[in-house]
């Protein structure tokens, strides 16, 4: 698949670090450095637009590392790009360790998977079919 980049950051384009990686690191793009105090959100540029076909989407997701070694994380985890978005891609960032983090330019801050995904019609009913399951939820199998 081939989708159009604007980079405007003065990173390397979003690459896989392997070959079999589902996602793309994507780096911050800064003039000067973000802390990021315990507890904190903020919106980290990455100075990359992108064009997706109709049909996918982009999702930001969490990097593993950073999230166990110094508790940063995606807040709103994972941040869809719709396929009609043509802004800047912005990534909100929160510090969930006791530490002060310092975000710095090219620093890689999160994954950027592109997933094809469905348009739905709803067909509205009043029963849905049965199955084994039912309503059961949130641990109702009761194994431990």
């Amino acid at each position: 698949m081939i989708v159009k980049i604007v980079n405007q950051s003065d990173n390397p384009l979003p690459g896989y670090s392997t070959a079999l990686s589902a996602g793309m690191d994507i780096r911050a793009s800064l003039s000067e450095e973000i802390v990021l105090k315990p507890l904190e959100r903020k919106l980290v540029p990455t100075g990359l637009f992108i064009e997706l076909p109709r049909g996918y989407e982009a999702q930001i997701r969490p990097r593993s590392g950073l999230a166990l070694k110094h508790g940063i994380t995606i807040l709103n985890a994972p941040g869809t790009i719709d396929a009609d978005y043509r802004g800047e891609i912005g990534v909100i960032l929160v510090n969930l360790s006791n530490e002060e983090f310092v975000i710095k330019n090219g620093e890689r801050i999160c994954q950027m998977v592109i997933a094809q995904h469905e348009t739905v019609e709803w067909n509205e009913t009043m029963q849905l079919n049965e199955t084994e399951r039912g309503a059961g939820g949130f641990g109702h199998t009761g194994k431990h």
